[in-house]
């Protein structure tokens, strides 16, 4: 059996969304900048799919903003809540310790440029406080952006709390929703969000498009210079066969957001459970306030890359992390936000369903991540030592 168990990383696009595109590529392949028959119907095909993107957010078309994905969202966010604050003498940033690269990477790259980052604690349940943040905020704060849901434990913050909070002491909020939209209901107005950035290949939808909601009257600086496209905010012709997928693949996740999220939540529950059962184990991140397909691990005593390659060898596709991170021998800066040593970080797991899953799959997972764990402790010196006492299990 092939089981597919790593949907954070990506997801498979629906028929829905192939179908939504297919137009675009031969029967409808004008220019939306064009003012010819052929360059206006791609024009109204591009603000329809504008129009239901905005449905689905709790938004006005005009405050959608199309660009290649999540990535470059954060980053057209942040730095223009940055260029914005610094013209008023702000220069200062509050996030969390354990966001998304394409955050703390732009971070980083302001501080070189004179910024001062805070970046809150997180709880040893993966949550941050709507309280923490009003604490943290100073006269010079000009951006909060706390994730919607981490990517790699799946725990969902209090965004409308935070929201409020920044709202009431006049500071931009931007949320990473990349993990979030399509899974989780969404409203920007009734959130206080001001700034929102998704991707579409997390909700069914096809790779390299994405979208950034952007409150009216809230002044974007451009990463991308060039034509007029996205009302001068992001130059470069839109992928309109992309853009069709995304909006028609996020208003199919929307319309069927409930019943998938009772089946997928059931599926992660019973994979909790059972693989709780393995000694020395821990669930990481808050079990309640959760994404409904996250289920994230941590084994004492073996090696997470060495776990994806047996598991994968029995064909279970999963990750110990955020897939923007492979390849990386250090362990997630998010386990190790939430307190985990890097001893027990280094053997983490990460399974990510969606409603695509079956519960045969579940099943087979169950079956062979405890033969795998316990096969690597076997082989495993640190398990040794665990066992006869040389070391203490922390676990």
């Amino acid at each position: 059996m092939q089981v597919y168990a790593d949907n954070a990383a990506t997801t498979k696009m629906s028929k829905t969304a192939i179908d939504a595109m297919l137009p675009y590529f031969d029967a409808v392949y004008g220019n939306p900048s064009s003012l010819h028959t052929p360059g206006q119907k791609a024009k109204e095909a591009l603000e329809d799919a504008r129009a239901t993107v905005a449905k689905c957010l709790g938004c006005e078309p005009r405050e959608i903003i199309f660009t290649s994905g999540g990535s470059e969202a954060d980053n057209q966010a942040i730095r223009s809540a940055a260029r914005l604050g610094a013209r008023k003498g702000k220069k200062h940033i509050i996030s969390t310790a354990f966001e998304h690269h394409a955050v703390l990477h732009t971070l980083q790259k302001l501080e070189e440029e004179g910024f001062e980052v805070t970046l809150l604690d997180v709880h040893e349940n993966g949550l941050v406080t709507a309280q923490q943040v009003k604490e943290a905020i100073r006269p010079d704060t000009c951006l909060v952006t706390i994730m919607y849901a981490n990517n790699e434990i799946g725990t969902i913050q209090p965004i409308a709390e935070i929201g409020a909070v920044c709202q009431e002491a006049g500071v931009p909020f931007h949320t990473d929703a990349v993990q979030a939209a399509g899974h989780l209901p969404i409203d920007v107005k009734k959130e206080h969000i001001d700034l929102l950035s998704l991707s579409a290949h997390k909700f069914h939808g096809p790779k390299g498009v994405g979208a950034l909601y952007v409150r009216r009257g809230f002044p974007l600086t451009n990463l991308i210079e060039g034509g007029a496209q996205e009302r001068g905010k992001r130059a470069g012709t839109e992928n309109l066969p992309g853009i069709r997928g995304m909006a028609a693949a996020l208003a199919e996740s929307c319309a069927n957001m409930e019943a998938n999220a009772r089946k997928v939540t059931a599926m992660r529950d019973r994979l909790i459970q059972g693989l709780r059962q393995i000694p020395h184990s821990a669930v990481n991140g808050d079990l309640t306030h959760r994404l409904p397909g996250n289920v994230s691990f941590c084994f004492e005593g073996i090696e997470g890359e060495s776990l994806l390659l047996l598991l994968d060898a029995q064909g279970v596709a999963a990750s110990s992390g955020s897939a923007c991170t492979s390849g990386s021998l250090d362990p997630s800066h998010v386990l190790l936000a939430i307190g985990r040593v890097h001893d027990v970080a280094h053997g983490s797991l990460r399974l990510s369903l969606c409603e695509y899953n079956t519960e045969e799959e579940v099943d087979h997972i169950l079956e062979v991540v405890p033969q795998v764990v316990q096969y690597l402790r076997n082989m495993s010196p640190v398990w040794r030592d665990l066992q006869t006492g040389k070391r203490q299990y922390i676990l």
